[in-house]
């Protein structure tokens, strides 16, 4: 299909049909969608996101934009949740009107319900209580919050399945309901279920995962709360399924699967917190081989990372991962080299700020620069590291942050960019969290592009790219394109193309030719490598 009319845009009816097959009822008649604007914020007109009612036997619920779906019309209400009940005759009824976008309705009782909304200018979200029954009666606000504020999430309201397929809020009382949250703060993640009275806005804590493990709810069992199925694991043991009585402390196993990375066992595990030149926190996890201690020779460090953007300088800062997880491994984690004797610092934060009127990307570059200064600092005081061993690596708009550092600092002796752009004016409606085009920030698309920076890029440089990504901000362009410039200013760069793949890597052949070329670029420029 087109990219510019994908499918979700076709014309289309909402309709509802009986059982028996008889049309009970058109919706809505929603025209092509070809005049969405291009900007974070912006919907469709028409009914969206429709849905069943979770607690109701025939009870449609849909959202419509009441400000033609543009984020730049003035407007003090931009969505209503409209619902329609069986036998679907008559008007809808307006069960909430919201500032900004509605992000989805949670059903509890006949008196209750959960609506968010969230603006993605200012990442703020807001949840509102509102009663089904009688929606005149105005929402009760419960949580206006930065949605990238973890240490202050009070957690996620608890579900339970229905028998028609949909999930319900569990109702621990008659005003009262479960949260389930990471827990996290400046030591890591501690998850926990609370419980919350509406009426008051108190809440009790009914658990809290305790280290050395990392234990998390998945599903609550019975009505009191009392029996949950929880996932427990540690650094050295695999996630497995247990079910937890909250009263008793008591633990039933209900899986025992074994460890996936037998050669791996004996890795450790370690989260660094430091500080950036202007004062920000940041975190990273250190990953280490079996049998390396401390005071052993500096190994060969692979970093991997990914920046993200925040409008919060506090929020940016926060830690986002525990000490107690056991290592994931998946087809495109850096965990791999490992086994291969290599050091690995993974998701070392690069978070780029632009607090208040001040956009993050206008300053990318030194705060890029500056958090990967700041964790190669730490692997090298810590003795993991020597300043002559160290590569980067990233996918997507981790391997756009590869070439930048390539580019604009000699931190790191090569790179390894997956699946990535590199020349932002080929993207120039936005990218990641910029939602300014090219023609109103060109200067910070031109500074941010690496591509126009070829002659600067004096480390080898891997590119791998699938042949078929149909990710509009990563054409296989991009990669081809960064190659022939680097070639051309004779760089040491290799480009390798997979065939039939897109934006993530899953054939096996794929898989395993990534990681043999990968290995072969750190031992031959990082492992290897002479002292500078």
């Amino acid at each position: 299909y087109s990219y510019r009319v994908p499918l979700q845009r076709f014309p289309r009816r909402l309709e509802i049909w009986t059982a028996g097959g008889v049309l009970a009822r058109i919706v809505d008649r929603i025209p092509l969608q070809e005049g969405v604007p291009i900007a974070f914020g912006a919907v469709p007109t028409g009914a969206r996101s429709a849905l069943w009612r979770a607690d109701h036997p025939a009870a449609l619920v849909w959202t419509e934009a009441t400000d033609g779906g543009d984020p730049a019309v003035p407007a003090e209400i931009r969505d209503r949740v409209r619902l329609l009940e069986a036998p679907f005759e008559g008007d809808p009824l307006d069960l909430i009107s919201v500032a900004w976008r509605v992000d989805g309705v949670l059903w509890g009782a006949s008196d209750l319900a959960l609506v968010s909304e969230s603006w993605p200018k200012t990442k703020r979200t807001r949840t509102w209580i509102v009663n089904p029954s009688d929606p005149v009666a105005g929402a009760v606000l419960l949580w206006d919050r930065s949605s990238q504020d973890r240490y202050g999430d009070p957690g996620r309201p608890v579900t339970r399945p229905t028998p028609h397929g949909t999930r319900r809020l569990v109702l621990a009382g008659r005003s009262s309901i479960l949260l389930a949250g990471d827990g996290a703060s400046p030591e890591g993640d501690r998850p926990f279920l609370d419980r919350l009275d509406l009426a008051t806005g108190a809440s009790k804590r009914l658990w809290r995962s305790e280290p050395p493990v990392h234990e998390r709810p998945i599903e609550v069992l019975t009505d009191d709360a009392r029996r949950v199925l929880v996932s427990r694991e540690s650094v050295a043991d695999p996630p497995n399924y247990h079910v937890r009585d909250l009263e008793s402390g008591d633990l039933e196993a209900v899986t025992a699967f074994p460890h996936p990375y037998p050669d791996l066992i004996g890795a450790t595990r370690r989260l660094l917190t430091y500080l950036r030149e202007d004062g920000l926190p940041l975190s990273a996890t250190l990953h280490l081989p079996p049998g390396w201690k401390d005071g052993d020779r500096p190994l060969p460090v692979l970093v991997w990372a990914y920046p993200v953007e925040f409008k919060d300088a506090a929020a940016a800062g926060q830690v986002s991962d525990s000490p107690h997880r056991f290592p994931r491994i998946g087809p495109g984690s850096p965990l791999y080299w490992l086994a291969h004797g290599y050091a690995v610092l993974d998701d070392p934060k690069m978070p780029i700020v632009g607090e208040g009127e001040v956009e993050p990307n206008d300053t990318y570059v030194p705060q890029l620069v500056s958090s990967a200064k700041a964790a190669v600092d730490e692997v090298v005081r810590l003795g993991v590291a020597d300043r002559d061993r160290l590569a980067i690596g990233g996918h997507s708009y981790g391997a756009f942050m590869t070439a930048n550092l390539l580019a604009r600092s000699d931190l790191f002796r090569a790179g390894v960019a997956r699946s990535g752009a590199y020349n932002r004016t080929l993207t120039p409606f936005g990218f990641q969290g910029e939602d300014r085009t090219l023609w109103q920030a060109s200067e910070t698309y031109i500074r941010m592009s690496p591509f126009l920076l070829a002659p600067e890029v004096d480390e080898p440089l891997l590119l791998v790219h699938g042949e078929a990504d149909d990710n509009s901000g990563t054409f296989p362009m991009q990669s081809e394109r960064f190659y022939a410039a680097l070639a051309g200013e004779g760089a040491t760069v290799r480009l390798v193309l997979l065939p039939h793949e897109g934006h993530g890597y899953q054939a096996r052949e794929s898989v395993m030719h990534v990681l043999w070329e990968t290995t072969e670029w750190l031992d031959r420029y990082v492992r290897d490598a002479s002292p500078r």
